[in-house]
């Protein structure tokens, strides 16, 4: 029976980084006991380092499934807050749609990575690094480099986000299980899989490749400002420095450790969900076992290198059972 089951967790792509989430969180488990599954760590675990990995990896995924990437919405986090700040201090908007507003920011900013890269034909990569590049001088010039207090017409909604100590994290695992399902159960996952495994054949399929990649790029800028205001709710005020290509980053290496691939055509929800896990559990338990800030990074490439060794074995492993 266990080896059947072995069998079946061995075929799974989630099955490498899965093994690794547990081994490290029972690694860090043993090493720093209560310090480590303490409520107050836990909270900061899932909240400050994981659930913004996560949801902006679940995007990330869908973009890179369809050959495409977005290195803008870690900025789209940044100014979405400021935006909402914007709309309500300046222009007396009610907070509830300086909020939608803030959302809609991120679903714009992603049409418009849309527009240069399918419409104009310009490359995913440079399209968002220069709408990165914009919207970073958005912040700085509007904000004058300086924090912003949130607005108090909007302090109680902060509780369904980010306040309840656990909010973050079902929001993250609920995200997951509803962009799981579309892209395993639905046409636009499949047809998300198909524009990024054969993009001809999919044009010759009568799939409407640009749509395709219009609506999940405005999905990454839509989850980027959610994000945002999640982060702004947690830090309890709304920064300039909140901003930058860090989230992208690790969202992006989330989902390919997870088992996506950067070329396109093969990903998993499932899979980029404990990447996220994996990289919010070194970057918090680290810390607590006395590594200081310096050598962190080493070690913390070091184990993003030996994750994906890990996965493309396995992987190999699996494509010679299934012969």
């Amino acid at each position: 029976m266990l080896m059947r089951v072995l069998r079946v967790l061995g075929r799974q792509r989630e099955a490498t980084v899965f093994i690794i989430a547990v081994a490290l969180f029972v690694y860090f488990l043993i090493d720093k006991g209560s310090n480590f599954t303490s409520k107050s760590n836990q909270v900061t675990l899932w909240s400050d380092f994981t659930t913004p990995i996560i949801i902006i990896a679940l995007g990330e995924v869908f973009l890179l499934i369809c050959g495409e990437i977005d290195l803008s919405v870690g900025f789209v986090v940044g100014f979405a807050p400021f935006l909402m700040h914007y709309l309500i201090d300046f222009y007396g908007f009610p907070g509830l749609l300086a909020l939608f507003f803030a959302l809609l920011f991120g679903v714009l900013v992603g049409w418009i990575n849309g527009f240069f890269t399918v419409t104009i034909g310009v490359p995913s990569f440079i399209t968002t690094l220069g709408t990165g590049f914009v919207l970073l001088g958005l912040i700085d010039t509007t904000s004058h480099d300086e924090p912003a207090a949130i607005p108090a017409q909007v302090m109680g909604i902060g509780k369904w986000l980010q306040y309840y100590a656990w909010a973050p994290i079902v929001w993250a695992v609920a995200l997951a299980a509803v962009f799981h399902i579309v892209l395993t159960r639905t046409r636009w996952g499949l047809h998300t899989v198909s524009v990024g495994g054969n993009l001809l054949g999919a044009r010759e399929a009568g799939i409407h490749v640009g749509r395709i990649k219009y609506g999940n790029f405005m999905l990454c800028g839509l989850l980027g400002a959610l994000v945002g205001l999640q982060v702004m709710y947690y830090t309890d005020n709304i920064a300039p420095t909140t901003g930058s290509y860090t989230y992208m980053f690790y969202a992006v290496t989330a989902a390919v450790i997870g088992g996506t691939a950067m070329l396109g055509g093969v990903g998993t929800i499932v899979g980029a969900f404990f990447g996220a896990v994996v990289l919010g559990i070194l970057q918090d338990g680290f810390p607590l076992i006395g590594v200081s800030a310096d050598p962190l990074y080493i070690i913390f490439g070091g184990a993003i290198l030996i994750s994906m060794v890990a996965n493309v074995q396995l992987a190999r492993l699996r494509e010679r059972g299934q012969r």
